[in-house]
């Protein structure tokens, strides 16, 4: 199966691959799906090309956000179908919070990190998951002030309090939210599944070679339909989800 990376990759690359054997981890019993920064910043209000969009939304995805919006709902609309708990994370507002972000400190304003918005460009609801992915009742809705989705939340405790083995993710950026808590997942022992589709990147590189990264080292990174797939063959445990 031709993966989004192999155009990336070198015929030394290749050929390690190939010898190294590598396996896929697989499925737990008690999986969650785990919901990353999918909020208003990085679509914007309507979809356009990056360069265009950054004119009124600085931090925007540009078309890959709304590329990767069908895949990312029919995966949401699955786990609730089939009963696997939803976890939702977003930012936490430096000006809600008073906690320091961390793209505060990477960034001069002008520079590294300056499309977080910590420079003039701002907006009151760049942190709004946007409505066609917005929590329903019962899900969960955490904010973080770093990358991670685990690092300072209590992510790890809510999974862990429901016996949680499996993370699938989906949401942004590749090469930044998405594989720092991918890494801090397979960290706290998670089995981390990264839906394919459902992941999206402002740049094509590293979006393709965090995705190889990750898929190499921490997690299995699936194309949506075999992940669906799984979902609807999937048997909740006893006193799953309680």
């Amino acid at each position: 199966m031709e993966r989004v990376w192999d155009q990336y990759l070198s015929e030394h690359d290749k050929t390690h691959i190939n010898a190294s054997g590598h396996k896929l981890r697989g499925f737990g019993a008690r999986p969650a799906l785990l919901m990353i920064d999918l909020y208003r910043w990085v679509f914007g209000d309507k979809p356009l090309p990056l360069i265009e969009a950054m004119d009124e939304w600085p931090g925007s995805c540009g078309l890959a956000a709304w590329d990767s919006l069908p895949y990312i709902q029919k995966l949401l609309a699955t786990a609730r179908e089939v009963g696997i708990p939803v976890v939702h994370v977003t930012g936490l507002p430096e000006r809600e919070s008073g906690v320091i972000g961390w793209s505060g400190i990477t960034s001069t304003g002008e520079g590294r990190a300056g499309y977080m918005g910590d420079g003039n460009k701002t907006r009151e609801d760049k942190y709004d998951i946007i409505p066609e992915l917005a929590p329903i009742e019962g899900e969960v809705l955490l904010k973080k002030t770093s990358p991670s989705a685990f690092w300072g939340t209590p992510v790890a405790g809510h999974l862990t309090a429901l016996g949680i083995d499996t993370v699938i993710v989906a949401g942004e950026s590749t090469s930044g939210c998405v594989r720092a808590s991918v890494v801090d997942g397979c960290t706290n022992r998670y089995r981390m599944v990264v839906a394919e589709e459902c992941v999206f990147d402002r740049h094509e590189a590293p979006h393709a070679i965090n995705l190889f990264d990750m898929h190499s080292k921490y997690a299995d990174v699936l194309p949506l339909d075999s992940i669906v797939d799984w979902m609807h063959r999937w048997q909740a445990p006893d006193g799953f989800g309680v």
